[in-house]
């Protein structure tokens, strides 16, 4: 297994030519991949929607996995690019977390459920043919965020009795949720009003909990488990709890 997330090219471009035919075989590839998922999709449907042969397809890449994975490395460059440049230009965690989730979402819906989809099954499939490619990828993905939440953390305005990893699974999973729901439905809906709800739900659950709620909640525990203690004892004729 390649121990590099991005997989060469067959040969380099030779010409603008040769570019401009591996940019038309990405883009066809992104097509067939998205519709038919890496398993169903053959470098002979790519060919023929492009009109050409399948040595050609061959000629620049080596095969389905290696332009699979060519098609999935662009598709996070893509998006990757888009987070990281905008970022420092926007100011506090909250809205950079804004950012992100309207990104996120966008980005995945943007060319319909199709992609969407392929992205999100075989993202975690983890299977011998993309597992350690897809964990790089995802890596990179995801490092923004963990950039987001620990500088929210060292500024108090996100809550530090959880670790990071958590705190990061607490983001995607609701936004994955949303995507497959988007997908089953065939529907993109509003992407703006998704965010801003997802959002709002999300920053109350990463808030520090207030000290006095806390206070509150520790002293209703202590009260309940000493009506507890009480009631076993008078339930067993005093006996000890």
């Amino acid at each position: 297994m390649e121990k590099n997330p991005a997989v060469p090219m067959r040969r380099p471009p030779a010409s603008a030519k040769s570019e401009q035919r591996i940019r038309d075989i990405l883009r066809v590839a992104r097509q067939v991949f998205s519709e038919a998922g890496f398993q169903a999709a053959t470098t002979t449907e790519i060919a023929q929607r492009l009109g050409v042969s399948e040595a050609t397809v061959f000629t620049y890449f080596g095969g389905k996995r290696e332009l699979c994975v060519r098609v999935v490395s662009d598709w996070y460059d893509e998006i990757i690019a888009k987070v990281e440049d905008a970022l420092p230009h926007v100011h506090g965690a909250r809205a950079q977390l804004h950012y992100l989730v309207h990104t996120h979402l966008r980005h995945l819906l943007a060319e319909g459920p199709g992609l969407c989809a392929f992205i999100l099954s075989e993202g975690r499939a983890r299977n011998d043919d993309f597992g350690e490619i897809y964990a790089e990828l995802q890596r990179r993905y995801t490092a923004p965020l963990m950039r987001i939440l620990a500088q929210g953390q060292a500024d108090g305005d996100i809550r530090q009795d959880m670790p990071l990893r958590l705190l990061r699974s607490a983001v995607y999973g609701p936004m994955e949720h949303v995507l497959w729901d988007a997908i089953l439905r065939g529907a993109r809906g509003d992407v703006a009003a998704i965010a801003d709800q997802l959002v709002g739900f999300l920053w109350q659950a990463l808030q520090p909990p207030q000290q006095n709620a806390l206070a509150l909640a520790q002293f209703r525990g202590e009260v309940q488990d000493a009506l507890h203690r009480l009631q076993s004892s008078e339930n067993s004729d005093g006996g000890a709890y």
